[in-house]
């Protein structure tokens, strides 16, 4: 027992070491109601939608508000691309990039089990058999290392209660000058009808994802109220 002794005092001492800088890299205060009281870089962390707002996720008006369609062209899928739809909630953007992979894959992954039931309830339905449900935790989103193609985040980074931890997870799981596309509603633009909180700028998401290890590619500025915000894995 007194050989263990020292073993257990360091992984304490380590244990705390890392819980520091976890408490370091957030700020803990209030703000915006409908945030939590959790802040990553200046910007206060938004609540999570949760599954009871698939509704809202395949609304019709969708495509006319945010220009679906163009946003799968600037994706420039390929076929037999390995694609993650990180956040992907119902689903929406995941069954529409299956029909064009082809022989490849897109891990649609989640954080609520409800959104993977509903997931594999309506692969079941619609007979898809390239889209791969994946619950994710609010630190890593599960996925192999090295191993994606491309990431599309939709909407849903902006809610990630561990932003770094989260960042670093999607990095270490792309394929080496691997493509991430972050799409947010702008918050430069008040005509933009979302809740502040629930938008993004340019200049801050850029900030976060290079804290991580990302690098800025572009920004492709033909979304009706959103960035799409383009970042490369290093090749090395």
């Amino acid at each position: 027992m007194k050989k263990l002794l020292p073993f257990s005092l360091l992984f304490i001492a380590v244990l705390f070491t890392f819980s520091g800088f976890a408490q370091e890299r957030y700020t803990i205060k209030a703000g915006d109601p409908n945030g939590i009281k959790k802040w990553y870089m200046g910007r206060q962390i938004a609540q999570v939608m949760s599954h009871y707002g698939i509704d809202w996720l395949e609304r019709q008006e969708r495509e006319m508000e945010e220009n679906t369609s163009q946003l799968l062209k600037n994706l420039a899928i390929k076929p037999g691309m390995v694609i993650a739809d990180i956040g992907a909630g119902s689903g929406y953007h995941s069954t529409l990039m299956s029909k064009m992979v082809g022989n490849g894959k897109v891990y649609a992954v989640d954080v609520e089990p409800e959104m993977i039931a509903y997931l594999n309830d309506r692969i079941t339905l619609e007979g898809t058999k390239n889209i791969v449900p994946v619950l994710s935790t609010e630190q890593s989103i599960s996925l192999p290392g090295n191993a994606i193609d491309m990431m599309l985040l939709v909407d849903v980074y902006h809610e990630f209660s561990y932003p770094y931890e989260m960042a670093v997870s999607m990095l270490n799981a792309l394929k080496p000058g691997g493509k991430l596309v972050l799409v947010e509603f702008r918050s430069e633009d008040p005509m933009v009808p979302i809740k502040t909180i629930h938008k993004m700028s340019e200049a801050q998401a850029v900030k976060e994802l290079k804290a991580a290890g990302f690098i800025f590619e572009k920004n492709i500025s033909n979304l009706p109220w959103q960035h799409c915000l383009i970042f490369r894995k290093p090749k090395k």
